[in-house]
């Protein structure tokens, strides 16, 4: 802290003789209100840097961060995306550490996420019935319930006849590339007995996950009352991106039902492009249109880096098919400026 000098007060001299061999104090003042003022000028500049540099680097995508734990040395520049302009979303490389996390954008709040939901059913139920890669599964044979929401026509589910059996891989396609809601009931009811059981344990896994602003009300993302954020949504895209099965079914553009004529196509458009290779969309008129995307990026080294991001809230209110579209748009701007960051950097380095 700079001294306080009265108005009209003599300044005060330090007590004791000069060090030998050290500067001779002039005679008077030893020194002077111009010379100290100059320095806490000086202190004070460098202060106000230092708090500013701290505010900045706590701040969201665009600021700056510390790479420390990533390997580097003093903060670098984290990109600038083409966030969305409305709803919120988060994005991350995986394999670039601290440096890897590029943030979240908008307010993080919870708010609707429709079938984005249906990423924690799957991820419950491969937890307590695990696949290989492309491992069947045992089969299981689907029930009337099943059978007669197939048809309802006032959500979107998977055409199954009632006493065919399945094996669980196809039950999860049919669950997340047309994304049915039906499918996702039903292997709540094959897993935990009861839908409200399942939800339970979709809950208690989301509290493992440290998704603290995350509540599931049921298996499908029917109902509203499915929030979460996208920052908690992309820890749950982290977890369950290391499931080699989970992995194999988001990536397909397409599956096929047993007795059913032609291909059902992933609701995800942004398949096999600018190296998307899942995940999964969710829309209604409450939730707006959402998106966990996950793709792959090649750095400066050539490796690939696995990127993943959630886009959720885009134009709620409107229709699912409008809220969706908007989704897949954000989402499109996101992965080819993501990109472009990864292919100009090397983990650990500016």
């Amino acid at each position: 802290m700079c001294p306080v000098t009265t108005p009209g007060g003599p300044d005060v001299r330090p007590a004791g003789p000069p060090r030998s061999g050290g500067p001779r104090l002039p005679p008077g003042p030893w020194r002077s209100r111009r010379h100290r003022g100059a320095a806490c000028a000086a202190g004070a500049a460098a202060l106000v840097a230092l708090v500013v540099l701290a505010v900045v680097t706590r701040t969201g995508g665009g600021g700056l961060r510390d790479a420390g734990a990533a390997g580097g040395s003093g903060p670098v520049a984290a990109p600038s995306l083409p966030w969305p302009a409305q709803g919120q979303t988060s994005v991350s490389v995986e394999g670039f550490g601290a440096r890897g996390d590029l943030g979240s954008h908008g307010a993080q709040r919870p708010v609707p996420v429709a079938s984005v939901t249906k990423v924690m059913t799957a991820y419950v139920v491969l937890r307590g019935h695990p696949l290989g890669a492309h491992g069947p599964g045992p089969r299981i044979t689907v029930d009337q319930r099943a059978a007669d929401e197939s048809v309802s026509g006032i959500e979107s589910t998977a055409r199954v006849d009632a006493g065919r059996a399945l094996d669980e891989r196809k039950l999860l396609e049919l669950m997340l590339i047309p994304s049915g809601n039906n499918i996702a009931r039903f292997l709540a009811r094959w897993d935990a007995e009861s839908e409200e059981a399942f939800v339970a344990k979709m809950n208690r896994a989301a509290r493992e996950l440290g998704m603290r602003n995350t509540v599931y009300a049921d298996a499908s993302g029917i109902g509203a009352a499915n929030t979460s954020t996208s920052a908690d949504q992309l820890k749950l895209a982290r977890q369950v991106m290391k499931d080699p099965a989970f992995r194999s079914v988001v990536a397909m553009p397409s599956t096929t039902v047993p007795g059913v004529p032609g291909e059902i196509h992933n609701t995800n458009t942004l398949l096999g492009q600018n190296g998307v290779i899942g995940l999964k969309t969710g829309s209604s008129t409450p939730a707006g249109g959402n998106l966990m995307w996950a793709a792959t990026a090649p750095d400066r080294d050539g490796r690939e880096r696995l990127v993943l991001g959630v886009v959720l809230h885009q134009r709620a209110g409107s229709s699912p098919q409008q809220g969706l579209e908007a989704a897949v748009e954000a989402s499109r701007s996101l992965v080819e400026g993501v990109r472009s960051w990864v292919s100009a950097n090397t983990p650990g380095k500016r």
